[in-house]
């Protein structure tokens, strides 16, 4: 028999940030630019770094998007590994932006928030009349192949957004192509591993959306997007009263 080697690859984890709350006690929209971890976050994310502790992983390097609720994620994380890396910015990886909620009829924005992330979704859907999905795809998908493209490490933790995440694993789902499944659950503070070896198209999915609170998401059955639209409706009763 010929000799065989088993093909070598490198782990991507790609955790969305933990909970955030959108509005405030007011019922007003709290600037999502901006916008912190939530108590629920908090634990979400210390919640991983046990759970990646616990694994006894080690990151060569962790990147997050630069929005705050994604570098505190990561220091939570990093905290409770015991672990002193550097955390790198990578602004392409930035969660899809939305435009001017103002500029839309109400049914447009209840299509906008209940639509977006239905099954496969077209690359000109526009995520609450704002940016495409190919738009994100764009500026997502570059990013990947200039991670892979330097072998300086073998783990790496990535901390991003939801819709930036579907467009990772819709990625790598798809061996390297071009696709953005909205159907895919990330929930606050989730997990996902995936591997990939030296050709494009070598991307092996070990986990999608594992949650260490909760890790069969009993006590959920909506989207991200339903409940975030919930919250919506809530806040704009409340300024019309």
């Amino acid at each position: 028999m010929p000799t065989y080697e088993l093909p070598k690859r490198r782990r991507i984890f790609l955790m969305r940030h933990g909970d955030v709350t959108y509005f405030d006690d007011s019922g007003r929209a709290i600037d999502p630019e901006s916008v912190p971890l939530n108590e629920r976050g908090r634990d979400e994310a210390s919640a991983a770094g046990r759970e990646f502790a616990a694994q006894k992983i080690r990151f060569d390097r962790v990147i997050v998007s630069g929005l705050p609720r994604t570098v505190e994620t990561a220091r939570r994380v990093l905290d409770a590994t015991g672990q002193r890396i550097d955390i790198e910015t990578w602004p392409e990886w930035q969660e899809i932006r939305g435009g001017r909620l103002a500029n839309l009829s109400t049914a447009d924005i209840e299509r906008a928030f209940l639509s977006v992330f239905d099954g496969v979704v077209p690359e000109d859907t526009q995520f609450l009349g704002g940016e495409t999905i190919g738009q994100l795809l764009d500026r997502a998908l570059p990013a990947v192949a200039r991670l892979r493209e330097d072998r300086s490490w073998d783990t790496v933790l990535l901390v991003l957004h939801g819709g930036v995440n579907r467009a990772l694993l819709s990625h790598a789902i798809t061996a390297g192509g071009r696709a953005f499944f909205g159907h895919l659950s990330q929930a606050t503070g989730c997990i996902n591993a995936l591997d990939v070896g030296d050709k494009p198209g070598d991307w092996v999915v070990h986990a999608i959306n594992h949650s260490p609170p909760s890790p069969l998401h009993s006590d959920v059955r909506n989207t991200t997007m339903e409940l975030l639209y919930a919250q919506f409706v809530r806040y704009k009763a409340g300024d019309m009263n």
